[in-house]
């Protein structure tokens, strides 16, 4: 089975690891559109714990602008997702969803091609956090 996603441990603190994570993505065309603090949410509705979690979702506008444009089905599955997770006191795990995972979902060849430009951009933006 292929990868859905690609991640790396970086040392900081969740809200460091948060700030480090959005300006990667910057650099790179894409702009976080949501943030959803897992943990906390977790809390509120269940009343249990997991360790600090933040979902940030991120969007490159042109790239899902093209996508959009040849198959509207892809909005189902954006934003593209980054997860900051806390694996130790001050240790973080940084992971990002493939794009090209997320178009092999929908079963078209296309858009799963366009998406192997993000795959690159999100990488780099990863490698640089």
């Amino acid at each position: 089975m292929a990868s859905i996603n690609i991640k790396r441990e970086i040392m900081d603190t969740v809200e460091g690891g948060v700030e480090r994570v959005t300006k990667a993505l910057a650099a790179e065309g894409f702009g976080v559109l949501t943030r959803i603090d897992m943990h906390t949410k977790i809390k509120d509705k269940t009343g249990k714990d997991i360790v600090p979690t933040v979902i940030l979702g991120s969007c490159n506008p042109n790239l899902a602008y093209e996508a959009y444009t040849a198959n509207s089905d892809v909005a189902g599955v954006l934003p593209c997702n980054v997860v900051v997770r806390e694996v130790a006191p001050g240790r973080l795990s940084v992971e990002c969803a493939l794009p090209s995972a997320m178009m092999r979902i929908l079963g078209d060849d296309g858009l799963t091609m366009l998406a192997a430009k993000a795959d690159t951009l999100v990488a780099r933006a990863l490698k640089a956090v």
